[in-house]
């Protein structure tokens, strides 16, 4: 049994582009036809108004046909339109009774435990400070924290926890501020067995200190650890300290640490460990 596999978004693009070709023909065909259909006689003796004759009915045969080629050409675009759009009610059709069922076995779980068990966390609002929702127990990626507010030096939220499988949400960044700049939010750690930590936020920036970033997610036990967020920057003071990097558990590398904030002085950010079977450790950032 042979089994077919179409794009919706190709063949719609086929379509556009089909379109698109009998509009360039059409405009040719237009523009030749006075030119082409009635050919003016080089003289007026016998032989030159035969000639003429001759061509202007080549010319008017040719528009005649060429008409009948742009309505063939028309029925062609509109029937690719039509399988583009058959194709498409197709796909939703298959794919709602599937989001059926996994709305169907998330529901209890998410009223007992808060969380789904497929499916990946929300992202926070950016703005808010808010964490990042966990992922589903068994599938799903942490969603991204939020930043801090701004002039108020608020910290960025920590991004979520992934499940079995999935990558731990960014941590949001530091909202500015005078005095001191907010702290970058940690990366949400990795999925229990599959999946690299989320990158921790960076430090919100200051006119006196700036914030320290966020440490990166711890991995998975096959991933690699998330990155430690920059420091946030000061302008003639100090420089926020960068995020430690995230450790690698039995299979991956240590996240590289978040560079210093720039300013008078910055610390940077202590690489992190490296899978205790294979891995090397994460990069200490820059000063």
């Amino acid at each position: 049994m042979s089994f077919v596999s179409a794009s919706t978004e190709a063949v719609a693009a086929a379509a556009t582009d089909a379109s698109r070709i009998g509009s360039t023909l059409l405009s040719a065909n237009a523009a030749a036809a006075s030119a082409t259909t009635v050919v003016l006689a080089a003289g007026a003796d016998e032989i030159s108004v035969a000639l003429a004759a001759l061509f202007s009915g080549h010319g008017q045969a040719y528009q005649s046909l060429s008409a009948q080629m742009m309505t063939l050409h028309d029925q062609f675009v509109q029937n690719f339109n039509s399988s583009a759009n058959a194709y498409a009610r197709a796909e939703a059709t298959n794919v709602s009774p599937l989001q059926s069922l996994v709305d169907a076995v998330n529901a209890p779980v998410q009223a007992v435990t808060g969380r789904p068990l497929i499916g990946n966390g929300a992202n926070a609002a950016p703005g808010s400070g808010l964490n990042g929702g966990d992922g589903g127990w068994l599938v799903g990626s942490g969603g991204a924290g939020g930043s801090g507010a701004a002039n108020t030096g608020q910290s960025g939220g920590h991004g979520g926890a992934a499940g079995l499988f999935g990558f731990g949400g960014a941590g949001g960044a530091g909202g500015f501020a005078q005095n001191f700049g907010g702290a970058g939010g940690a990366g949400g750690n990795a999925g229990m067995l599959f999946g690299p930590g989320g990158n921790g936020g960076t430090g919100g920036e200051s006119y006196s200190t700036g914030g320290n970033g966020g440490a990166g997610g711890k991995a998975g036990t096959f991933g690699d650890g998330g990155s430690g967020g920059a420091g946030g920057s000061a302008v003639g003071a100090k420089g926020g300290t960068g995020g430690v990097g995230g450790s690698a558990v039995l299979i991956g590398n240590g996240g590289n640490g978040g560079n210093g904030g720039a300013g008078i002085t910055g610390t940077a950010g202590a690489g992190g460990i490296g899978g205790s079977l294979l891995g090397q450790d994460g990069i200490r950032g820059l000063p």
